[in-house]
């Protein structure tokens, strides 16, 4: 993953246990880097150890840490280093979920080694839609969950989350109904 990531991880330690907290979930990590270059490429396996370490310092269980950094990531991290970005996205939550498919491919213009998820969309209403989850990554569901949440947040739209078929327990991939 890109060094943003991994930043805005620290960026959320930070800002919810302070300085101290994130240098003990460096250290339970055993992550020796001192800071991480945003458009750096660092090995997926480094974020893993920070979400575990955070999990294990707080007590909190990595599917809440996972949710709570969805959440961080759209609110903080995008809005401020990416807003042009997010706001041609779509002026509602819902044109935004339906443009998701493409967000990538703007974001790969800047992150050119990216490798992230793909986004499909079915099944879509005035009122919901069926968003296909296709990632390489595994154990990213609350994230997910997280950055959806986020974004009914940042259009101020309540937005119900249905996970309907799990990776993790054997699907071909994550499906959720988003109703709002």
């Amino acid at each position: 993953m890109y060094g943003m990531v991994n930043k805005a991880v620290e960026e959320m330690v930070v800002t919810a246990h302070g300085e101290a907290a994130w240098l003990e979930v460096k250290r339970r990590a055993g992550v020796t880097e001192e800071i991480f270059i945003s458009n750096e490429g660092y090995p997926d396996e480094i974020t893993y150890r920070l979400v575990t370490a955070a999990s294990e310092m707080t007590g909190t269980p990595p599917e809440k840490i996972l949710h709570a950094f969805g959440e961080h990531w759209v609110l903080n991290t995008a809005q401020k280093g990416y807003g042009a970005l997010m706001a041609s996205g779509g002026k509602t939550a819902g044109a935004f979920l339906a443009n998701l498919p493409h967000f990538h491919d703007r974001v790969a213009l800047i992150y050119p080694k990216l490798a992230p998820p793909r986004f499909e969309i079915t099944d879509r209403t005035d009122r919901s839609l069926r968003l296909h989850y296709l990632s390489h990554r595994p154990g990213l569901t609350a994230f997910m969950e997280g950055l959806l949440s986020g974004l009914g947040k940042m259009f101020d739209t309540p937005l119900q989350v249905t996970l309907e078929a799990a990776k993790a327990a054997g699907a071909d991939h994550d499906i959720f109904l988003v109703q709002w």
